[in-house]
């Protein structure tokens, strides 16, 4: 450990919690409002969509108040303030057109935090191997914060409406704001230049540009997950107070995956074919999903999950920054937007309105639903496979920042 633990227990703890609070509602959020709500899979979509479209515009704006004007905690603290709030109301909010407002207004607060979370890491821990073991708690976090929702679900009597998730997730952005106030002083970068005209004229290499357009439709079709496989998972018969842990493991998957494979991969077989298995794992998982039985099936691929996210969305990051290596940060910004933003934001009004559409008698019919994104994640693991090459300058990879979701 090249830092002391005053240092590093307060960029854990925050790391944990700014992802505790995501994997709180994130995961089981849908089955509340497509069951007590009666909201409709368009719904449900936009919904859901909230935090890709805040991600098109709020990272950008708070880490140019860091580099400017603020110190990182402070925006943090912030932040996640007023996000504690806004949730709370939004969990309390159970018409479309409000809730879609306030959860606009939330995720606006949220997406602010999540490349700031990264660069209070960065500016104090240089080495990548003590990074590795502040990221690691962002998987945990997801996982026992699942495991959590589905022993108070379990322990408490009478019917629940799913509100609990979004209480657990204000909570949890109190507790953080807090926490933010022990993080160590980062004054502002005052950065200058053009970086970020730097990083789009990568675009101009096809391999990078080919490697850009791929992870916008990954990054898509993990939409198609989290807005379905929860209820998914209660139509084949599995009880919606074990979801949340089940949909955990997961993210002990992800831990498990950051820890052992993530360097192995890397050194072993280079960035092209790390990316191929972790386009595959997605793919695997949703042909276990188009299967659809045995539910011991549907449980077992869960981990994929995990796994994908670790192979492709964390080395696509690690990848961009070996290409972009001369402007690091506004790589990692343009990656953000590119998955989190515009990729999820279609995969959030895509998977809605399939829902919508393969839907009959009020029941959906989940093989046409999971076909599609088995259809692109087919061709996103051929493309990786025999057109991409992952070339990269000789340069060395700045560190890279991690894109939360599971």
């Amino acid at each position: 450990m090249t830092v002391g633990m005053n240092i590093y227990i307060p960029l854990s703890v925050v790391m944990f919690l700014e992802f505790a609070i995501w994997g709180a509602w994130a995961p089981v959020l849908a089955t509340r409002l497509l069951g007590p709500l009666k909201m409709t899979g368009k719904q449900t979509g936009w919904i859901y969509a909230t935090l890709p479209l805040a991600c098109l515009f709020a990272p950008l704006l708070s880490g140019w108040l860091a580099d400017k004007y603020f110190d990182v905690k402070w925006i943090l603290a912030v932040s996640q303030l007023v996000g504690a709030v806004l949730m709370f109301i939004a969990s309390r909010t159970p018409k479309f057109s409000t809730l879609f407002l306030v959860m606009l207004l939330y995720s606006t607060c949220y997406a602010a935090t999540l490349p700031l979370a990264n660069a209070v890491l960065f500016a104090h821990v240089k080495d990548v191997p003590t990074q590795g073991l502040v990221f690691i708690w962002a998987p945990v976090a997801w996982a026992l914060v699942g495991y959590f929702l589905t022993g108070w679900r379990m322990l408490r009597k009478g019917e629940n409406d799913g509100s609990d998730c979004m209480k657990l997730a204000a909570a949890l952005s109190l507790i953080m704001a807090g926490a933010c106030l022990l993080l160590p002083a980062t004054a502002p970068a005052q950065a200058g230049g053009a970086p970020m005209a730097q990083a789009l004229g990568k675009l101009a290499q096809l391999d990078f540009l080919l490697f850009f357009v791929t992870s916008m439709f990954v990054s898509g079709m993990m939409q198609f997950y989290f807005l379905g496989s929860a209820q998914f998972m209660m139509n084949q018969g599995i009880s919606g107070k074990a979801v949340p842990a089940s949909m955990a493991s997961a993210q002990v998957a992800q831990a498990l995956a950051t820890y052992f494979l993530l360097g192995f991969c890397l050194n072993k077989i280079g960035f092209q074919w790390t990316l191929v298995i972790g386009a595959a794992a997605w793919l695997l998982m949703y042909i276990a999903y188009v299967i659809g039985k045995p539910k011991a099936l549907v449980l077992a691929v869960q981990p994929l999950h995990g796994l994908a996210y670790v192979l492709f969305i964390i080395v696509g990051q690690i990848f961009a920054g070996a290409v972009g290596a001369d402007a690091p940060s506004s790589m990692q910004a343009l990656i953000f937007t590119a998955t989190v933003g515009v990729g999820m934001f279609l995969g959030t009004q895509l998977a809605g309105i399939a829902m919508d559409k393969f839907s009959k008698e009020g029941k959906f019919v989940w093989r046409q639903i999971w076909l599609i994104p088995l259809s692109v994640m087919l061709a996103s693991t051929l493309m990786m496979a025999f057109v991409f090459k992952g070339n990269v300058p000789e340069t060395k990879p700045a560190p890279a920042a991690t894109v939360p979701a599971k």
